[in-house]
């Protein structure tokens, strides 16, 4: 019960501290730390976690963190998890150069202008403000437009909101715009939309019906005639061959018959 007790203190914990660091991952020196994870300890200062300058993996979710000041000197974070909390500026993690992947979703994220100040992080591929799994999201995500300003804005996004930008990023979301404001330029007209004439059929509804010509039914009764004429012709020679072989039969039954002396 006392083992217990103590671990259940270690749980929830207020602020990151050296002890703390090196009881969660067994290291002896905080730069030697390479992933961590903090998840659910009820954190809302992140203390010494600056120290951990090799850092390249953290997870900071489900905590009551608002201020993100200690993380600027992790140049070589690669991804960072800071959901379900209650962040509302990310100017501090600007100088995370090697950021790749960073979820916000859960906080107190309020307008696109609090996410500018990332647009310096230029190997930043996966961003996510609203997870509809655990029904995380942000003030920012009501606006309608978020998202594709979001991917105007980071020119090498892959990953929104946990969904794919398929093809290469912002590129293939650019070339898209532009040929939907093409086509929509090519039908507004002093700002009105032409009426376009109803679709019609390719062919007529009796195209695919067969067709014969009157030239093809004579052929065909010519063909027909030609027939019956010749079975007539065979017939008459099977008759005349059958009658000539009955008359040759009853001649020779009457000729007289002869005896040799």
């Amino acid at each position: 019960p006392e083992c217990k007790r103590l671990h259940n203190k270690t749980e929830r914990v207020s602020k990151v501290t050296a002890v703390l660091l090196k009881s969660r991952t067994g290291e002896f020196d905080l730069e030697s730390i390479l992933f961590l994870k903090l998840r659910g300890l009820g954190i809302y200062d992140l203390g010494c976690i600056g120290d951990c300058i090799n850092l390249e993996r953290l997870d900071l979710s489900g905590n009551n963190i608002t201020n993100l000041a200690p993380l600027s000197s992790l140049r070589l974070l690669q991804i960072l998890n800071v959901s379900a909390n209650r962040i509302s500026n990310l100017e501090d993690i600007s100088c995370c150069d090697s950021l790749q992947s960073l979820n916000v979703a859960g906080n107190l994220i309020s307008s696109i202008d609090n996410i500018h100040c990332l647009q310096s992080l230029r190997k930043l591929e996966n961003i996510r403000l609203k997870d509809n799994t655990y029904n995380y999201t942000n003030p920012v995500c009501k606006n309608s437009s978020y998202r594709n300003i979001l991917l105007e804005m980071f020119p090498n996004i892959r990953v929104l909101d946990g969904e794919r930008v398929v093809g290469r990023g912002s590129d293939l979301y650019k070339l898209c715009k532009d040929i939907d404001e093409t086509i929509k330029a090519g039908f507004y007209r002093n700002g009105q939309l032409p009426e376009l004439p109803g679709c019609k059929p390719w062919v007529d509804n009796d195209f695919w019906e067969i067709k014969r010509s009157s030239n093809a039914i004579i052929d065909e009764a010519y063909k027909q005639f030609n027939d019956v004429l010749h079975e007539c012709r065979l017939l008459n020679n099977r008759a005349t061959h059958v009658i000539s072989q009955t008359e040759r039969s009853l001649s020779l039954k009457n000729q007289p018959k002869q005896y040799s002396v």
